[in-house]
């Protein structure tokens, strides 16, 4: 882990986010001791409400030949 100081990373912030996106972890130090560390961000989760409102778009899907997910499913085949 990269690790810079706090000026370098006031003067700096648009680079080291830069490194950051293409998942570089860095350390931000005060005299020498650990203040703060960048590193790339986690996919946010979906909420409950949202997953439902997803999966109620995945079943009103147009699919191939008129199929339902059912019918998919009793086939075999993943949607």
């Amino acid at each position: 882990m990269r690790q810079v100081g706090v000026y370098e990373a006031k003067t700096q912030l648009p680079k080291l986010l830069e490194s950051v996106e293409r998942g570089e972890e860095i350390l931000i130090t005060r005299h020498g001791k650990p203040v703060a560390e960048l590193r790339p961000a986690r996919r946010r989760r979906m909420t409950p409400g949202e997953a439902v409102e997803a999966l109620g778009r995945v079943r009103k899907a147009d699919l191939p030949g008129g199929m339902t997910i059912k019918d998919l499913i009793n086939e075999g085949r993943k949607y």
